[in-house]
């Protein structure tokens, strides 16, 4: 894979305050130092074991990790005190075993579940107050910010109302328990413009830095 020929413009195109969190998945450490020379310096793995691989390949540059998929409870341990940022967190059992292992605290996202799909991981919304009086006892468990993935395939408007959903109700639990979480991790290749004008501060960005 070969970076867009244009990526120096491409980032020009995004807001100083917006953070490219690069979903490295199906990329190898050697285009991830690639990424990481163009200043895309965080990066977003969702596998463990693909993790822990880059993870020591890429020591000597010391990027900011970022856990973006799903974390089994039983591979937590594994990758706890390695990751900078985890964007899925989605149960206080898995809240338990960070602030068991975690020797400091670390940045989570709740992972919010905005339209109640079967097949998606997250919070209901509906259940976010509940898991809110739990998580906040956890001293290693530090939230900063919401996460979501849009249903895809609807309209720009549609778009914006999900996107929207998920600034309105962090807005509302920040006020409610009168905690700054100052973040939104949403929006991806395909839909990254308009959860930025829904106020995203992290975009998940896959192949639209590479060259088709």
């Amino acid at each position: 894979m070969h970076l867009r020929e244009d990526i120096k413009e491409f980032l020009e195109t995004i807001p100083n305050n917006v953070t490219i969190v690069a979903a490295t998945k199906y990329v190898s450490d050697i285009e991830m130092r690639d990424l990481y020379n163009a200043n895309i310096t965080n990066f977003g793995e969702n596998r463990v074991e693909a993790f822990l691989d880059k993870y020591e390949k890429l020591k000597d540059i010391n990027p900011t990790w970022h856990f973006i998929g799903h974390l089994q409870r039983n591979k937590a341990k594994k990758i706890i005190n390695k990751i900078d940022y985890l964007h899925s967190l989605d149960s206080i059992e898995l809240a338990k075993i960070i602030n068991k292992e975690r020797e400091k605290p670390l940045n989570c996202f709740i992972e919010v579940s905005i339209n109640l799909e079967e097949s998606k991981d997250g919070v209901p919304y509906m259940e976010i107050d509940d898991f809110m009086n739990q998580v906040l006892q956890f001293d290693k468990v530090k939230i900063v910010g919401f996460m979501m993935m849009a249903i895809k395939g609807d309209s720009i408007e549609d778009l914006k109302n999900q996107f929207e959903r998920l600034r309105d109700l962090r807005d509302l639990v920040s006020k409610k328990y009168k905690i700054d979480i100052p973040y939104l991790s949403m929006g991806m290749s395909d839909d990254y413009k308009e959860a930025i004008e829904a106020s995203a501060t992290h975009i998940r960005l896959g192949r639209i830095l590479w060259k088709d």
